[in-house]
Formats: structure tokens, C-alpha cells, sequence
């Protein structure tokens, strides 16, 4: 991850869309809360009910996934970081009381529109 995109990941509440298939290889998309660990390099995407989610059943099948996390600043200055890589289904631990999450390494990242001029 470069210096950019860092800052773009820590400067506010990004939403992000997350991109699984099934083991037939449909595709599903929907937005997503996520978390970026810097520890790990890892992002991590969790929610309500999470194991019983059809995006964490995609990946316990199928564990190639893809994150889109991106804003648009006015007047139209879209801004994206892409990234595409193997996904892990966490399943919850009820001993530390951890949420079933989707840990998703990055393999490839790109972006756009993160430069101040918003080439």
C-alpha cells in the first residue's frame, strides 16, 4: 500500500463494496463496513450475523474476492483504492467473543484520484 493510499483509507468513513462468487462463479457485490490492519496488511469486513451472510458463504467457497473502497469530492473528483486477492472466512470465537469477518490480503492494489491536483 502506498503513502496515498493510506492516508485515503484513514480519512474518514469510506464505504466499501465487496466482491465475491459463488462456487458456479456468480458474482455478488454489496457494500460493506471494513477495517484496514496495519499489523497484518490485511483488510477485514464483519457485520451483523456475519457467518450466515451469503458474501461469507461465497468465500468459505470460493476465496477470491475483491474490495472497491471509494468517494467522490466535489465538483466530480472521484477517488478509489481497488483491491483483489484471496479471502479467508473468520469463523467467530465465542472463547474471546470475536465476530465471524472475511480477511481479505491483498494481492494486487490499485487506485485513482488520490493526488492533490485530482488528476
Amino acid at each position: 500500500m502506498s503513502a496515498a493510499e493510506l492516508g485515503f483509507l484513514r480519512s474518514g468513513r469510506l464505504l466499501g463494496r465487496l466482491a465475491t462468487s459463488d462456487v458456479h462463479g456468480q458474482p455478488h457485490v454489496v457494500p460493506v463496513g471494513w477495517r484496514y490492519d496495519e499489523r497484518l496488511g490485511t483488510f477485514e469486513i464483519s457485520g451483523r450475523d456475519f457467518a450466515a451472510t451469503r458474501k461469507y458463504r461465497n468465500v468459505v467457497a470460493n476465496p477470491r474476492a475483491a474490495l472497491v473502497i471509494d468517494d467522490v469530492l466535489p465538483p466530480w473528483r472521484p477517488r478509489c483504492v481497488h483491491v483483489q486477492g484471496p479471502a479467508q472466512a473468520v469463523p467467530a470465537d465465542l472463547a474471546t467473543g470475536a465476530e465471524a469477518l472475511i480477511r481479505l490480503t491483498p494481492a494486487k492494489v490499485t487506485s485513482w484520484g488520490l493526488d492533490e491536483e485530482g488528476a
